[in-house]
């Protein structure tokens, strides 16, 4: 009878643990801002709108580890591969889907620079984005 118990608490406990805990190690979206050492008051905006969406919408994603925000500069030793690896031509926002420790997908949000000039678009754009690359981070938690 304690036995009994003790496997009803123990998947009971199981049951309550958030599922991005059982997630693939590795599994992960990640939303770059790439840039350069110049950058023009655009590039800065750019930059905040990102970083201010995703905060005001995947708090949690970032807390379980789910999603990481990384602002990098190409320019600085070590980071020039992501001009080739994503095919950079001007500074971007862009989503990558890790599975497994690897890249699976990503993609150069480019339509930041036509919505710069409408805060709620451009949230709405990182927002609708992030939320698609998550989607099918978790699609692939349920397989």
């Amino acid at each position: 009878m304690k036995k009994i118990l003790l496997g009803v608490f123990v998947l009971s406990v199981i049951c309550l643990i958030p599922g991005s805990l059982f997630a693939r190690s590795g599994d992960k979206v990640t939303a770059y801002y790439f840039h350069t050492t110049f950058r023009c008051p655009s590039c800065h905006k750019i930059e905040q709108y990102t970083e201010e969406a995703i905060k005001k919408y995947f708090a949690k994603e970032i807390e379980t580890g789910d999603l990481e925000h990384r602002i990098i500069n190409i320019e600085e030793k070590g980071n020039e591969h992501f001009v080739q690896d994503y095919k950079l031509y001007t500074k971007s926002v862009v989503l990558s889907l890790i599975q497994d420790g690897k890249e699976a997908r990503f993609k150069n949000l480019e339509q930041v620079w036509q919505l710069l000039r409408n805060k709620d678009k451009f949230y709405q754009y990182i927002k609708n984005e992030t939320q698609a690359f998550l989607d099918s981070l978790r699609e692939d938690d349920r397989s």
